[in-house]
């Protein structure tokens, strides 16, 4: 938003960004309200002052209703915005805000249907499009995954994994958990946990450029969507920024309109079937115009500057 011109105050919508804050705000929520409340009470007061022309809110797991009314009264003028990323069957708090907001995107096309609010993708960001300009048939692995652990995710990509051993092709998995608070309190009360392999979970996030690295030195992205969330994950652009191909989970994105079985193939999270062809064929290229429309500047293009109704449903393949 700098880079076109914008003026920038930014709070994350966490008080903190510990392992421990996020992992007691998705497990126990109440028991921080008292200092999520003085957190936006902090921020309210340190604005009182200022003039904006937009409030971004991107997510919305934690900011309160309260603050967005009062902030309203502060800022009669300014335009409020929402957009998430995360499906509403995941964390439905935002849900409860969703009334104070001018223009709401999610990039879960069902929840946006439900909820009657717009439909918006994710996007890549620019440095993925050096990787494409850079293409080399020369990689360091076959098949990259890296992803957040939950749900099945550790099964599937294990299965993958071994059928890519047995098949010649090379691997890399990253598994990140946000805390080991969340993941005992998970292993728990979620079945799935109990398969993973607690060596080789990683309680440290990978920067932007490690992950851009990875992405440089691999040849196809796995994708594991969460079984409740049907909206594309932000691998998935970051694969058509990098020029990649991918193998997924998600049935939905034949639904858009860059999908190309070169560029995407689709398996059965409860029965995976793999083509061996699939790594050595050439992939498709997308258009110009659909390329620009996944990137970072088409999508604030698309939230700041569109109307929520003028949104991707449609450009959406659905029969």
């Amino acid at each position: 938003m700098e880079e076109n011109g914008a003026i920038v105050t930014y709070y994350d919508e966490r008080p903190s960004n510990s392992n421990f804050t996020k992992g007691i705000i998705r497990l126990k929520r109440a028991m921080y309200q008292k200092k999520i409340d003085a957190y936006y009470q902090s921020i309210l007061d340190s604005i009182r002052k200022e003039t904006f022309d937009f409030l971004f809110v991107n997510r919305g797991e934690v900011i309160t209703a309260n603050f967005l009314k009062e902030f309203k009264k502060l800022q009669p003028n300014c335009e409020m915005i929402f957009f998430t990323w995360d499906s509403f069957t995941n964390h439905s708090h935002p849900t409860t805000i969703l009334q104070y907001f001018e223009k709401r995107f999610s990039f879960d096309r069902e929840d946006a249907e439900k909820y009657n609010i717009g439909f918006r993708p994710l996007f890549y960001l620019d440095k993925y499009k050096k990787i494409k300009k850079e293409s080399s048939s020369n990689y360091k692995y076959d098949l990259l995954f890296l992803g957040t652990a939950h749900s099945d995710r550790y099964i599937i990509s294990s299965k993958v994994a071994e059928w890519c051993v047995k098949n010649g092709f090379r691997t890399f998995t990253y598994y990140y958990m946000h805390s080991k608070a969340v993941y005992f309190y998970q292993k728990i009360f979620d079945k799935s946990f109990r398969e993973f392999d607690y060596k080789k979970l990683s309680f440290n996030s990978l920067s932007t450029d490690q992950i851009v690295d990875l992405y440089k030195n691999s040849n196809i992205i796995l994708d594991i969507n969460h079984p409740g969330q049907k909206g594309l994950t932000m691998r998935t652009f970051e694969t058509i920024g990098a020029g990649k191909k991918m193998i997924t989970t998600n049935e939905e994105i034949k639904k858009y309109p860059f999908y190309s079985p070169d560029i995407f193939y689709v398996i059965d999270r409860n029965d995976i079937i793999l083509d061996p062809d699939f790594f050595s064929s050439s992939k498709k290229i997308i258009s110009d115009e659909l390329y620009y429309r996944c990137s970072i500047e088409g999508w604030l293009s698309d939230i700041f500057l569109k109307d929520e109704k003028d949104d991707w449903k449609s450009i959406m393949n659905i029969n």
